[in-house]
């Protein structure tokens, strides 16, 4: 699916369509990620450029806004990078902020299950809102590993998360088959299935585990891998 950018004479009423999709889709929810959508709406609505598909704020500015600290904001923003609603697009660097953007298709497909429940009237128009399809072939994905549970909240599940959705074929081949043993202080062990395998993601992707697991728990310093 490809959904149409906010352009045009009625691009206010696709503005508005989208942000009525995302809440009915968070009124579906349970407490938690209800909250969660909310969060993310007030961010749209009140700094998100819908032409050039850009969000530029500081984890503090967003922290004021959502009036919580910016540990929280950290979690958060990294729970919505990993459901695919938000993208980066330029990673901040030297006290720059990350550059974000919306992946519209991704909202479409997480909310259409929301759309009746708005009215028949306004689910026809969501559908007439999605460009034509094109001759792109889709990524086959019943060879990629679905997403993690986040049920459970700990840091390792978000940073699976965040990992699944920068590079799910590094996913699949090297990073769903670790699982979370303890945290120590700052210190997460994981463990692999094979001493070869703990060897691999040691030598070639710690730094990328780290980073992720950073993103979601500045407190993280080091990974340890078993086998």
């Amino acid at each position: 699916m490809q959904v149409k950018r906010p352009a045009g004479r009625h691009a206010s009423v696709v503005k508005y369509d989208i942000l009525t999709a995302l809440g009915a889709f968070a009124l579906s929810q349970p407490k938690s990620p209800q909250r969660l959508v909310l969060r993310f709406m007030t961010l749209i609505t009140a700094r998100y450029n819908w032409s050039r598909n850009e969000l530029t704020v500081g984890q503090r500015e967003i922290a004021r806004l959502w009036t919580v600290d910016e540990r929280t904001v950290k979690r958060e923003m990294a729970k919505l990078r990993a459901m695919g609603w938000l993208i980066v697009k330029k990673q901040g660097v030297r006290g720059r902020v990350s550059e974000h953007g919306l992946d519209m298709d991704r909202i479409y497909e997480d909310t259409r299950t929301s759309w009746s429940n708005v009215g028949p009237d306004f689910e026809h128009r969501m559908k007439g809102q999605e460009a034509p399809p094109t001759n792109v072939v889709p990524l086959r994905t019943g060879q990629i590993a679905a997403a993690p549970d986040l049920s459970d909240g700990n840091e390792w599940s978000l940073a699976k998360a965040v990992l699944h959705q920068e590079d799910p074929a590094i996913y699949t081949a090297w990073i769903d088959a670790l699982s979370r043993s303890e945290r120590a202080g700052g210190r997460l062990t994981l463990i692999a299935p094979s001493r070869f395998h703990a060897n691999y993601v040691l030598s070639h992707l710690k730094p990328r585990l780290l980073a992720a697991c950073r993103d979601v728990d500045d407190q993280i310093s080091d990974i340890v891998v078993l086998s």
